[in-house]
């Protein structure tokens, strides 16, 4: 799967000390429409998802192509986190929000969880969002980062119904 390119997320969360939490994402699928659902793959021993248990709410913040390094941070065990990169609390369920860093963000309200091997499949309805897009979106494949081009080849341009010309 890591030749399949995906968007990268930031999923947040925070306890009810106010302690933020954090941890990148590429597992991260829009369930349905109505009601709007996020699902997001969280190892089943990660402090986050025990985080995100406990507030009953996660953030998704989409990352923008210059925020690779955000990425890097959030996807690795360093111990602060959140000292190394700009956020806020949110308006809504009051989640960490990485305002500089993210095109778009999500809040969603925790309502269901479900084993599967060593990860937990975790599904929040959407309570707010809403985008600043900034630059392109940052994806990831391959093992490694990359921005979203800015223009498409005519190969791919869309037809007048959205879909790809063939």
């Amino acid at each position: 799967m890591s030749g399949f390119p995906t968007g990268v997320a930031v999923i947040t969360t925070s306890c009810s000390d106010g302690e933020p939490y954090g941890l990148t994402c590429s597992s991260l699928v829009s369930v349905t429409l109505d009601p709007p659902t996020l699902l997001v793959s969280v190892k089943s021993v990660s402090p986050v998802l025990d985080a995100i248990r406990r507030n009953g709410s996660f953030a998704v913040n989409l990352l923008h192509a210059d925020a690779e390094q955000t990425a890097r941070i959030f996807s690795t065990p360093v111990p602060d986190r959140f000292s190394q990169v700009q956020w806020e609390t949110s308006n809504t369920l009051h989640l960490p929000w990485l305002v500089e860093d993210s095109f778009a963000f999500s809040e969603c309200e925790l309502t269901e969880t479900h084993q599967v091997g060593d990860h937990v499949l975790t599904l929040g309805r959407v309570v707010h969002a809403e985008t600043r897009l900034r630059s392109s979106p940052l994806l990831y494949g391959m093992r490694g980062f990359a921005a979203w081009p800015t223009t498409r080849p005519d190969s791919l341009a869309l037809s007048e119904t959205g879909g790809p010309r063939r």
